[in-house]
Parts: structure tokens; sequence; C-alpha cells
């Protein structure tokens, strides 16, 4: 119970929304450690985790031995029975009243390679006749000892012993995508928020901007500076300016709410993002993450998991169309007695040996229909699972390659930025002088804005492949080590 009481705190299962005031500065880094301790997503699956981590205990105790007590502490039966009557030589109905209490030790092993069951049983049983002839017995099996196989048919626990700890491998893998899918998730919803919040801030300084800008305007017009039709641009920009300020509200308060809501926050809370800076120039190799993709990546697991699960029909199938036989044997001790203190004493030696056969004589193919139905399906799955496994690869392929000239990207966006400020900055300034028109100011506060925008796309798009990869590969090239090694470690130290 400790090891799974760490274990649990390991994983965080515990979903406690995370207390926030009014204002909350919050960088990307903290808001995927938020989403993965307390988002409701995380907790489904901590959860999931911990459904799959259950089911292998259950299989690695289920190769232990059991021992269980069968108990019947009272069964009373009345009831007319017919009995030969030798005296009179006929049969005739009674009536028999009995009462009976049962108890019986069981310990049983399960052999994985041979498909049998060893067991030891104890077993104690008390009958009392209430009829006209009263009597009163003891039946005791103080032990017998036996094994019980399948001689030539399926073998469930050799099939088990292969696919339950697989399917344990592919559900810590799959908590850890899940994990990284998440994270991505975040990614997301923090910049969809970076980008309305940058978009407000934009608004904001446009409706200023452009008040000012007409306020002139109006001043110019009376020393006929200007014309109506470029008077009448400026106070079209300054309505355009408020209605998308109104917009941009409108939208913040959604993208702030989708990532408040998704990361378990207090409804009122109100974040302000502290933006990444420019990323670490990482490049991926190809090859790397191709390999780390083939061990970490939950579809080759699951992949293999359907195709070792479609054997093992294949061979129940096969096995179960031809004749089977089991065997039973046992060897140990029995005794009756009219008393308890006697039916412990001397008892007599108990063997039994039993052997069944099944031979299928007419079915009319249905046996067979079900291997061939069994083998097709195999086929099919093996095909599936290599369709599935090119996919991953050509998205592996796709994402490190996007991945790898972002940062090149993010390079032209931030001097495609650092231009348009410092173009507007001087349009502005020559249209306070009077040497730029209205158009040429409008062009250039728009590729302004788009520059910004772009940047902050720029950073987005990096990020969501960065993750992305992470979660196809579930390996860190950034700090480069595992994440699938980093868990393995962090459960065997607890």
């Amino acid at each position: 119970m400790k090891r799974l009481g760490l274990l649990l705190m390991l994983l965080g299962l515990v979903l406690l929304p995370v207390q926030a005031g009014k204002k909350l500065t919050l960088t990307l880094d903290r808001a995927i450690q938020i989403a993965n301790d307390s988002s409701l997503e995380a907790f489904r699956c901590q959860n999931l985790f911990l459904s799959g981590y259950w089911e292998y205990r259950a299989y690695r105790a289920d190769r232990l031995p059991s021992i269980s007590l069968e108990l019947t502490p009272a069964e009373y039966y009345r009831y007319i029975v017919e009995r030969y009557d030798s005296e009179n030589d006929m049969d005739v109905y009674r009536e028999q009243q009995m009462f009976r209490a049962a108890g019986e030790l069981n310990i049983k092993q399960n052999l994985d390679w041979t498909g049998g069951t060893f067991y030891i049983q104890s077993s104690l049983e008390y009958m009392r006749n209430f009829g006209a002839t009263k009597y009163t017995q003891y039946s005791s099996v103080p032990l017998r000892i036996g094994y019980q196989q399948e001689l030539l048919g399926y073998n469930p626990f050799r099939w088990q012993r292969r696919i339950e700890p697989l399917k344990y491998e592919k559900v810590k893998k799959e908590f850890l995508y899940n994990r990284e899918l998440i994270a991505g998730r975040v990614v997301q919803l923090f910049f969809n928020l970076a980008i309305a919040q940058n978009d407000l801030r934009m608004a904001e300084a446009d409706v200023a901007s452009s008040d000012t800008l007409y306020q002139i305007g109006l001043k110019r017009k009376k020393i006929a500076s200007i014309t109506q039709s470029d008077l009448m641009v400026l106070e079209l920009d300054k309505v355009n300016s408020r209605n998308s300020l109104q917009n941009a509200t409108i939208a913040l308060k959604r993208a702030m709410f989708s990532l408040v809501s998704f990361l378990n926050l207090d409804k009122d809370t109100e974040l302000v993002l502290d933006i990444p800076s420019r990323p670490a120039d990482i490049e991926i190799p190809l090859e790397k993450a191709l390999t780390q993709a083939k061990g970490n990546n939950p579809t080759y697991l699951e992949q293999k998991q359907s195709i070792l699960e479609a054997e093992q029909t294949v061979d129940k199938t096969k096995r179960e169309a031809a004749f089977n036989a089991s065997v039973n044997a046992s060897v140990g001790y029995n005794q009756v007695a009219e008393s308890f203190g006697k039916v412990y004493k001397h008892p007599l030696q108990q063997q039994l040996v039993s052997m069944s056969i099944s031979i299928p004589l007419v079915d009319w193919g249905v046996r067979k229909g079900r291997y061939n139905m069994a083998r097709n399906q195999l086929n099919v799955t093996r095909i599936s699972a290599r369709q599935q496994e090119q996919e991953v690869e050509e998205e592996v392929v796709m994402s490190v390659s996007d991945f790898n000239v972002q940062q090149d990207i993010i390079t032209s966006a931030e001097e495609a930025l650092d231009l348009a400020i410092m173009a507007y900055d001087q349009t502005k300034q020559r249209f306070l002088a009077g040497k730029a028109d209205v158009n040429s100011l409008s062009i250039a506060l728009s590729r302004q804005q788009s520059a910004q925008r772009n940047y902050l796309a720029a950073l987005k798009t990096y990020w969501e492949n960065f993750y992305k990869i992470r979660s196809l590969t579930l390996y860190d090239f950034a700090s480069d080590f595992s994440l699938s090694d980093k868990m393995d470690f962090e459960l065997h130290l607890y």
C-alpha cells in the first residue's frame, strides 16, 4: 500500500483545483505543469493509467498461489424421495429431512508453460439425517494433492504471459503520450490567448492613434491641407478601430475562458501571459526521431498487441477444431466417522485419475470456418498494423521537417516585425509632417499588425511542433532523454 501511495503521489492523482487570485502571471512551462497536475483531462489520463496498472497487478497476482475457503454454514432439506424397500421388493416414497454443513480449503497454482493447475485441498463435511433412520456422519479429506491439465488443448496462460506485460507497457506509454497531447493543447490555448491579448493591445493603440489622426485631419482640412475624401478615410479608420476593439475584447474573453477552464482554475482568474522568448536552436535528427518513435510510440505497442491477440485467437480455434484430451490426477486421504473426534483418525488413502477426450465428428465445418476466419483476421490485423506504423512514420517525418525549418521562420518573422515597426513609425512621422498620405499610413499600420501576428503565430507553430514530436517519440530532444526511461526510473525509485 505504501508503494501504491507513493505511485499516486508521483503521478499527481489527486485532482486539486489550483488556488489562484484574481490575477495570475503564467509562463508556458507553468501552464503545462498546471494542466498535467490539475486539469480534468489529466485526471482522466491518470485514471486510465491506474486502471491498466491494477489490471496488470491482477495478472501478476493470478500467477501466484491462491488460497480460498469455501463454506456452506447451513443447508437444510425436507422433501419426498424415492427409495427401494428391500423387504417388500418395491420402490416407495419416503420423507427425508437432512441438515448439512461443509467447508473446503483450496490452494491453487497456475503453471504458465503447461497451462495446467496444481492444487492442494482439505475439506470437512457434517451431515445429520432426521428421517425414519436417524444418524450423524462426518466426512473429511485431510489432504489431497492433484494436478489437472489440458493435454492437447488451448493454453491461455502462455498467451497471457506474452500479452499482459505488453499491455501494461502500452498503458504506461499511452499515459506519457496523453500528457504530451495535453501539453500540445495548452500550447494552442496559451498562444490563442497571447494572440488575442496582442490583438486587443493593437486595437487599443489603433483607437488612440485613429482619434489623434482624425483630430489632426480636422485641423488640416480647415487650412485645405488635405481633401474631404482623406478626412472621410480618417473618420472611417476611427469607426473601424472602435469596432475592431469591441471584437478584440470579445475574442480575448473567449480565449481567456478556454485556457482558464482547461487548466481547472477559478473562473474569475485573469491570466497575464509571459510569452516565451525566442527558443534555442535545436536540430532534431530524423533517424533518431524515427528510432525513438518505433521504440516508444504506443501505436507500435498497440499494433503488436493486436497481432498477438489475433494469433491467440488462431491458436485457440485451431486447437478447438481438433480432438482434445484432459487429465485430472490426485492423491490424498479421506475418512468417514460418526463423531468429529474420529473423523481424522486412521484416514484411508484416496486416489483419483480421470481422463476425458473430446473428438469432433460432424459439425458441418463450423470449427474449420472459425479457424479460417481467425487466420484471415490475423492477416487483416497485420496489414492494418503496418498501415498504422507507416502513418506514424510519415507524421514523424513531416513534423521533424516542419520543426527544423521553424527556427528560420521565427528569425524571418522577427526581422519582418522590426522592419514593420520602423516603417510605421517613419510613415507616421512623415504623415504628421504632411509628407505622406492616409493610404500610406494605413498600409504601414496594417503591415505592422500583420507582422506582430505572424511572429506570435510562428512561435505558436514552433511549440506545437515541439510537443507534437515529443508525443510521437516520447523523447525530449532539448534535454536529450527518453520520457519513458524517466518514468520507469521514477517508478523504480518508489
